[in-house]
C-alpha cells in the first residue's frame, strides 16, 4: 500500500499574502434530497455541522459541509476519517436515494491569508468578493479551471480545485500574490 500525498506537498509561498496547498483533506461528494430528514441526520451525525443553507458552507471543528448545488454538498472531514464517514453515511442513508464518493484523492485544497487575500482571488475569479460574508461559498473558476472557496476566517480564504490542475492553480495563486501586483496600493 503507498502513502498518501497531497498534490503539492504542502508548498506555500510569500507575496503580499501567503498561499499554500492545505495538504491531504477528506473531501466526499454527497448527493441527494438535502431537505430529507435522514440526509439532515446523516450530514450532522458525519460532519457535527447543520445542513448548511444554499451558497453556504457550516463549519464544525476540522469539518464542513459546503452547499455545492440544490443536491449536493461537499463534506470536509479529517484525511484518514473519510473511508469510515462514507461508511456511516450509508448506514445511515440506507434505504433513501443518494451518492457518497470519496473525492479526497482527487481534489486540492489551497489557503489564501493576510490581509489583502481578497485582492488574490479578486484577480482570478468573476466574483464581487468584497460581498462575501464568512461561510459563505462560491463555485466559480480559477481563470480557466472550476474552482470552489469560501472565506474560512476574517482574513483568509479556502479554494478546492481538481488535484490535476493543482500546479496550475499554485502558479495563478501565487503570481496573483506576488509583491508589485497589487490591486490596491495603501
Amino acid at each position: 500500500m503507498s502513502n498518501a500525498v497531497s498534490a503539492l506537498g504542502g508548498v506555500s509561498q510569500q507575496g503580499f499574502v501567503t498561499v499554500a496547498e492545505a495538504g491531504l483533506r477528506g473531501m466526499i461528494t454527497l448527493r441527494g434530497d438535502l431537505s430529507a430528514p435522514a440526509m439532515k441526520t446523516a450530514v450532522k451525525a458525519a460532519t457535527g455541522a447543520d445542513m448548511p443553507a444554499p451558497r453556504r458552507i457550516a463549519v464544525h471543528g476540522d469539518r464542513a459541509a459546503a452547499w455545492m448545488s440544490p443536491d449536493e454538498l461537499l463534506l470536509l472531514v479529517p484525511y484518514a476519517e473519510a473511508v469510515a464517514t462514507i461508511a456511516a453515511l450509508d448506514a445511515a442513508l440506507a434505504g433513501t436515494h443518494y451518492l457518497a464518493a470519496d473525492v479526497s484523492d482527487a481534489r486540492a485544497v489551497f489557503t489564501i491569508g493576510g490581509a489583502r487575500a481578497a485582492e488574490v482571488l479578486m484577480k482570478l475569479c468573476p466574483v464581487d468578493i468584497t460581498t462575501l460574508a464568512e461561510g459563505e461559498i462560491r463555485r466559480t473558476r480559477a481563470a480557466q479551471v472550476a474552482a470552489a472557496f469560501w472565506k474560512s476566517g476574517p482574513e483568509e480564504f479556502s479554494l478546492v480545485s481538481f488535484r490535476s490542475v493543482a500546479a496550475y492553480v499554485m502558479g495563478l495563486l501565487e503570481t496573483s500574490a506576488r509583491a508589485g501586483s497589487e490591486l490596491f496600493r495603501a
